[in-house]
This record gives C-alpha cells, sequence and structure tokens, in this order.
C-alpha cells in the first residue's frame, strides 16, 4: 500500500471498520471522518458526533494538524479558501485573499506537507486568463471537514460554543458529500469497464463548463457523466445538461453515464443502451465487496 491511502482505500476501511451497510450513511459519515481511523457509532446524530469526537478536542486535534501546517497563517487561510470554494487554485488565492506570490508560497509548502495534492483537468487547455488552473484536492475528507467548518471558528470553539459551526455545517451538510460520491462514481467506472478498460479517468472543467466525469478507454473511447447525489429521481434533462457541458468543451463522448443517488425518471430510463448507462447509490456496492484483511487501514479507535 502506498504511503497515503488512495480515497478508495480510505472508505473501504472506514465501511468495514465500522460495519456498515447503508451506502448513504456511510458517504455521510466518512465525509467528515473519512481518513482519521477512529470508530464511528454511525447510530449517533452526525452532529452530536462532530461535537463529542472533534469540538470538545479542538486543542489535541488543533495541536497535531499546526505539525503539519507550521501554524503557517497563509497555509491556514489557503486551505480554509479550497475547502468552502470551487477548489481551483487561482480562486482560491482570491478567496483567501492571497496575493499570487503568496498563494504560491502556500501552496508549496501545503505539498511538501503532503496534506493536499494537485489534481488535474483532463484534456485541459490550461490558460491562465480563463483560470482553469489545477484544483486542490485534500489527501484526507477529515482534513477537508476541518478546515471549512473548524478552523475558521476556532475562536467560538475554544471558548466552548459551537452555534457557529453547527449553523455553517447545518447550510453545507446536504451538498458536503458531493464532491466524495463523485469520486467514488469515478472508482467505480474504472472497475466496471473490464472488456475495454478506462485508461485515464478524472473531472473536466474550464471557464465555460464543468464535468463531473471524463474519461479515456484503451481503445480511445471517450466516456463523460454526471453525478447527482440528490434525493430527487435524475429527469432526462440531466443528459440534456451533459450534452450541452460537452458541446461548450468542445468534447464528443463516445458514451454518457449518469450516476443518481436515488434512480431516474422513466423518460431518462427509456434511453438507457449502449450510448448511455445508467447508475445509481447501491451500483456503488461491489466498491466495498470482496475485501481481503490485508487491504484495509489499520482501526486505530478514538485517538482523543
Amino acid at each position: 500500500m502506498s504511503k497515503h491511502p488512495t480515497l478508495l482505500q480510505q472508505f473501504r476501511s472506514f465501511y468495514h471498520q465500522n460495519r456498515l451497510n447503508d451506502l448513504e450513511i456511510a458517504i455521510e459519515y466518512f465525509s467528515v471522518f473519512g481518513g482519521t481511523s477512529w470508530n464511528v457509532d454511525t447510530t449517533k446524530p452526525l452532529f452530536e458526533l462532530i461535537s463529542s469526537k472533534i469540538l470538545k478536542n479542538y486543542t489535541y486535534i488543533h495541536t497535531d494538524i499546526t505539525k503539519l501546517t507550521y501554524s503557517n497563517k497563509l497555509s491556514h487561510a489557503l486551505l480554509s479558501a479550497s475547502a468552502t470554494g470551487d477548489r481551483r487554485v487561482y480562486s482560491s488565492y482570491k478567496r483567501a485573499r492571497l496575493s499570487r506570490e503568496e498563494g504560491n508560497e502556500a501552496l508549496h509548502a501545503l505539498l511538501r506537507s503532503e496534506l493536499i495534492e494537485l489534481e488535474y483537468s483532463l484534456e485541459r487547455p490550461m490558460r491562465e486568463e480563463d483560470d482553469n488552473s489545477d484544483k486542490l484536492s485534500f489527501i484526507s475528507p477529515f482534513m477537508r471537514f476541518w478546515f471549512a467548518f473548524v478552523s475558521p471558528y476556532y475562536k467560538t470553539i475554544k471558548e466552548g460554543d459551537f452555534s457557529e459551526v453547527e449553523k455553517a455545517f447545518s447550510n453545507r451538510e446536504q451538498g458536503f458529500s458531493d464532491l466524495i460520491f463523485e469520486k467514488l462514481c469515478q472508482a467505480f467506472l474504472k472497475k466496471s469497464f473490464s472488456e475495454d478498460p478506462i485508461v485515464e479517468i478524472g473531472s473536466y472543467w474550464d471557464k465555460n463548463a464543468e464535468i463531473d466525469i471524463l474519461a479515456k478507454t484503451k481503445s480511445g473511447k471517450l466516456i463523460a457523466g454526471s453525478c447527482k447525489y440528490t434525493n430527487a429521481k435524475v429527469k432526462k434533462t440531466e443528459l440534456a445538461r451533459l450534452k450541452e457541458k460537452c458541446t461548450l468543451a468542445e468534447l464528443e463522448p463516445d458514451m454518457y453515464v449518469i450516476f443518481g443517488k436515488n434512480g431516474f425518471s422513466s423518460e431518462l430510463k427509456a434511453l438507457k443502451g449502449n450510448e448511455l448507462k445508467l447508475f445509481t447509490l447501491k451500483s456503488l456496492k461491489p466498491l466495498v465487496e470482496e475485501i481481503k484483511e490485508k487491504e484495509l487501514i489499520p482501526c486505530e479507535g478514538k485517538k482523543y
């Protein structure tokens, strides 16, 4: 296993070591505690666990995190900007109110600390004036949570007041798991194409369009995909939007894939075929099945 486990490796370990059987619950709690290797009781409300395991232990966790960031204010500003924004490097600099020089300094320090890594747009034109910069990707979901909801409110947290965190989290909770779902969908897609293996997969973004999934197969086929982590059934209009994005990006996919948390409308299902594949949250179950013990990341239990 590599020094830094992949997101899929972290998720599989989290799922099995906490004895879960519900993917939706797993994704929701993993979005907060992923990468910590702590035991998590998912029968308890999520914010109750956030309060007891994270906020009440703020001082101890903060001390450990500053060992990685060297208490660098520029780094902390950039991490919070990335965790709460669109993750693009240059827009994160602006959000953190950092000059290009300060941003670059903070970025290089964070890359050395291995808290984050750079994510690239597939088929990228990479023109700076379009702000089509790379994106910042947190190595662990927990760090993303920390710098989105804990670090910005440290003053009131230290006073034992968690109301600011609770309000901020409740406002963003519904969409906070979207990124995790998207990454798991990419991992599933890569594993599911056995006859014509996927050789490259990721996301695409430029100034005109953002596409959740873009993949290339060994034979040269291009796959574009959309991920909708909502309770509503995905409608036919989502396929139209995906095609429009591809047109704006000047891409001509051979196949479209749509992942919908809770299924699809009958109109969209009627379009399924060689050029359109549809997957639900349940489709991802193979990601957490048939795992050998040696593949799991050791669980440390409650660290704080």
